[in-house]
């Protein structure tokens, strides 16, 4: 693995630029820990693309967040290259970042996730409807965004609407879910044919939910790793998480964020195929408490791309 030439994939043309720089940065530190030649590509750039093509690389790192970079876009110019990868493929990052279609494939493998309402845009629609549906206190997002950006918490028919209008300006998709209060748990699963769940990470963001100033700014969250669960109910949570890696066909490594009500019930949110690896990212944290130290976790990572 010391011989191994790994490009590192980052920044791009995403509204999570500055998260994926940022996330570059992490990993270029703990790739050159665990002794890799490492060199630095970004995507946003075509020489950077040429170099990728030239270059005589043995992997690539990808440190991509949202679009054109964890929608399969990249993995597809990868695969058309030859050039391996970490983690999913082109079919699974795509559905993935997919909010609305991934809840389709939680719902066939009887997992748990909060009803909704997707719209594209043009759709006519009756928020009276929808509110029936759902209930006054609704989440609306993005169809296709990550980082929280563009997520709404609103409660009433108006503020709905004006959540709905909103998201419409940010992606072409959007869905609408019921509110469901309750705690915040994230959970990582790595691994390639055989997989493992990561000690849960209980999230206490400083505002009203884990936004993208919560998800990022220091001191913006508190992470609980493991999170003070009994024993049943981390089991329960970890083998959703497990459950919705394999029913999305992610590879290498994900992490899926949940709701955890008071009464028991845990409902799936979404599932992310390429984690931050920024110093405050949820990924690294759940792997020290695994004993896995950030660069073996970089390592691990590279082998399942490898194999």
């Amino acid at each position: 693995m010391s011989d191994c030439r790994v490009a590192l994939l980052t920044g791009g043309k995403s509204g999570e630029r500055e998260v994926s720089l940022a996330s570059g940065k992490g990993a270029r530190e703990a790739l050159e820990e665990a002794g890799f030649t490492v060199t630095s590509l970004d995507p946003a750039e075509k020489e950077d693309l040429k170099s990728l093509i030239d270059g005589p690389f043995d992997v690539a790192f990808l440190c991509l967040h949202g679009k054109w970079g964890e929608d399969g876009t990249v993995q597809g110019f990868l695969e058309t290259i030859g050039l391996p990868y970490i983690g999913s493929g082109v079919w699974s990052s795509a559905l993935a970042m997919d909010k609305v279609k991934s809840k389709l494939y939680y719902e066939r493998d009887g997992i748990p996730t909060p009803p909704s309402v997707s719209l594209q845009a043009g759709d006519s629609y009756d928020v009276d409807e929808i509110v029936a549906k759902l209930g006054e206190h609704c989440v609306v997002k993005p169809g296709t965004e990550g980082s929280a950006l563009g997520v709404f918490i609103v409660e009433g028919a108006e503020a709905v609407a004006e959540a709905i209008e909103k998201a419409f300006a940010i992606d072409s998709e959007i869905l609408i879910e019921r509110y469901i209060k309750g705690k915040e748990l994230t959970v990582a699963v790595i691994g390639d044919d055989e997989v493992e769940a990561l000690p849960i990470i209980e999230i206490v963001p400083k505002s009203e939910f884990y936004d993208y100033e919560s998800k990022y700014a220091p001191g913006g969250s508190q992470h609980l790793c493991p999170a003070p669960l009994s024993e049943e109910t981390t089991r329960m949570v970890q083998d959703l998480a497990v459950r919705a890696h394999r029913a999305l066909s992610c590879k290498g490594v994900s992490r899926s964020d949940f709701i955890l009500e008071d009464d028991g019930r845990c409902w799936t949110l979404e599932t992310n195929t390429i984690p931050g690896m920024t110093g405050t990212s949820l990924l690294p944290d759940a792997a020290r408490a695994a004993g896995i130290s950030f660069p073996e976790l970089c390592t691990r990572l590279i082998g399942y791309a490898l194999a």
